[in-house]
């Protein structure tokens, strides 16, 4: 097959090709115009072997097909590996020493703190509530809400400062 011949048939048949590589490519994680320049790449290949082919656009797609299986087995593989790696026993050692330094660096923070500020940052922090919400409950105003949890961040910011 001569370079012109080529350029017309890969004109033609590259909308197949990428429709097929969108709906694997999504999958696998693979771009979609990669997948149609490897297989026209493999396609021109073929070409250039002489091999005789009966169905061009049928191999096309089948090509474009094998790639985008190729590349997800490769990436599925890569990552099953990195999922498996959790032994029995249950937690790991080092999550619970962190779980451990957390809980201590949150407890000597809170300790340093107004009984009032524990309050706000449990709020806001643990129960997730808005500004609004905290003001509400306890009957303060917003702006003190907001004033004084700004200080408490303050505050822990500088003892974390100081401990690291």
């Amino acid at each position: 097959m001569e370079k012109e011949e080529f350029e017309l048939l890969s004109k033609r048949i590259r909308p197949k090709l990428l429709s097929v590589a969108r709906d694997f490519a999504s999958a696998s994680g693979i771009e979609a115009e990669d997948v149609v320049q490897d297989s026209l790449m493999a396609l021109w290949e073929l070409t250039q072997r002489n091999s005789s082919i009966k169905n061009v656009d049928a191999l096309a797609i089948k090509i474009a097909k094998n790639i985008c299986v190729s590349h997800y087995r490769r990436v599925h593989i890569d990552t099953q590996a990195l999922l498996h790696d959790n032994y029995s026993g249950g937690t790991e050692a080092t999550e619970l020493t962190d779980r451990s330094d957390l809980k201590t660096m949150r407890e000597r923070l809170y300790s340093s703190l107004t009984k009032s500020q524990r309050e706000y940052l449990a709020l806001r922090n643990d129960e997730g509530m808005t500004l609004d919400e905290i003001a509400q409950k306890t009957g303060k105003p917003k702006t003190s809400i907001k004033s004084t949890l700004s200080a408490a961040r303050k505050q822990m910011l500088e003892l974390i400062k100081k401990y690291v």
